[in-house]
């Protein structure tokens, strides 16, 4: 099974968001947390997050980019239920039980976005408040293979 992780290219996550997610931590969209938002919310740092920010199931902080790795079973029940424990406490869920189920959909979610694609495929989350409500748009970028001659110098000691 795939899903992805957190990558970061340079800082600037660190300057756009409240709360970056730390590089490597597991992700998903997180749409869920711009659902009952409006224009007025959309300011500042939590508008950049609203536009196009993945959201760490660790730090639960947001991030630009994320790429498609493979993880084991067993990693997922436990991000499973580190993420209903989180719908307890920020969202108000009525206990870890019943917020499982709605925890693993987000994760199942997300995996179904990352199955077929290569590892290291980066995604892109792009995300639009209508008057339906929030709307998200990914994009793919496939891993590019390069050369080493494109990368390294090479130097003979004649030279």
């Amino acid at each position: 099974m795939n899903l992805a992780r957190a990558i970061h290219f340079d800082e600037s996550d660190l300057r756009v968001f409240h709360s970056p997610a730390r590089t490597g931590e597991w992700c998903i969209s997180g749409g869920f947390e711009f659902s009952n938002w409006s224009g007025a919310d959309l300011e500042g740092k939590a508008r950049q997050a609203f536009a196009n920010g993945w959201l760490g199931l660790e730090t639960f902080g947001r991030v630009t980019f994320v790429a498609v790795t493979r993880i084991e079973e067993g990693e997922v029940a436990a991000l499973a239920e580190n993420l209903a424990r989180h719908f307890v406490s920020h969202y108000g869920a009525p206990s870890i039980e019943a917020a499982l189920e709605v925890a693993r959909g987000e994760i199942a979610q997300m995996a179904d976005l990352c199955e077929g694609h290569d590892p290291n495929t980066l995604l892109t989350v792009a995300r639009d408040l209508s008057e339906a409500g929030v709307r998200e748009a990914y994009r793919t970028i496939q891993p590019q293979e390069a050369e080493l001659d494109l990368l390294a110098v090479h130097v003979t000691p004649d030279e």
